[in-house]
């Protein structure tokens, strides 16, 4: 597996790490793990993975398609997935989580608690996959409370701690009393401003609940390593079809978790609003779509 971060950042890479350490036990593969460095990295570690015969490699981001594409050419024996990616061919697939289904029952538990009527929103790089999750937390804050504001902030980095925190404090500045993030490591820098102005934060990606258990109410979680042991076994009985793969809450694979810690903090009115939106979901009466707006089916 290749990430672009480290998998100590509890949050996207770490679930990606879990992924592949289930894999180890359950399937008693073989498993390695790499940190790339810069795009100038990633064809040098996709051919030593394909040199050294595995038999599936995946590579945990978007920005790894097009090294997939042209290195799997050279090694057609080997599956390459690429989390969020954007392409496929024989042997490479693109899986992809629509998050953005738990981000919006976030929003709109968010505009159940919120009392100032404000919320914060702390982004890393400006791309399609973070926008959408804002989006939908956006509109299902607004469906609550229509009069309310959401503020919008990129730091232009997925690393830095302290640069997520400056943006967090400069959101409760403006009267924001809860923080929603999608930062990947950066994040523990909007959990600490929270943890400082004493504001309620939302995790993602996975259950972040452990990192601020007095200040993150729920976190919206992907089961990534789920999915990565579903396409391993599939592999393994050589039943994969490389393809455009995308999962949501209606296949089991996203959820909202809930921090019991901060039970007490949530309304009954707010957590009845959430559970409706979620069931809608579920239903499929409620659709969100690739730009994060909500659509109810016909």
């Amino acid at each position: 597996m290749l990430t672009p971060g480290p998998v100590s950042d509890a949050g996207w890479n770490a679930s990606a790490y879990e992924g592949l350490k289930l894999i180890e036990r359950q399937l008693g593969a073989k498993v390695a793990q790499v940190q790339t460095g810069s795009p100038a990295d990633f064809e040098d570690a996709f051919r030593d993975f394909g040199s050294r015969n595995f038999d599936l490699v995946f590579a945990h981001g978007f920005e790894y398609t097009d090294a997939a594409l042209a290195v799997g050419r050279d090694f057609p024996r080997t599956s390459f997935v690429v989390t969020s990616g954007s392409g496929t061919s024989s042997n490479v697939a693109s899986l992809s989580f629509k998050i953005e289904d738990a981000t919006y029952v976030e929003g709109v538990l968010a505009g159940g608690l919120t009392k100032t009527g404000v919320v914060g929103e702390i982004g890393g790089i400006e791309i399609p996959q973070i926008k959408v999750t804002f989006e939908s937390f956006r509109r299902g804050f607004l469906e609550v409370r229509p009069d309310g504001r959401v503020l919008l902030t990129y730091t232009g980095s997925f690393d830095d701690v302290g640069a997520a925190k400056e943006a967090a404090l400069a959101e409760i500045s403006r009267k924001a009393d809860l923080l929603f993030h999608n930062t990947d490591a950066a994040g523990l820098g909007v959990f600490e401003a929270a943890q400082q102005a004493g504001v309620m934060a939302f995790g993602i990606n996975r259950d972040q609940s452990a990192v601020a258990p007095d200040w993150i109410v729920a976190s919206a979680v992907a089961d990534i390593p789920k999915a990565f042991l579903v396409i391993a076994r599939q592999i393994r009985a050589g039943r994969f079809r490389p393809r455009m793969i995308e999962y949501g809450m209606r296949d089991g694979m996203v959820h909202l978790v809930y921090n019991p810690r901060l039970s007490n903090r949530i309304t009954p009115a707010a957590i009845a609003r959430a559970n409706e939106a979620e069931r809608a979901i579920m239903t499929g009466r409620l659709v969100i779509g690739s730009d994060g707006a909500p659509h109810v089916s016909q």
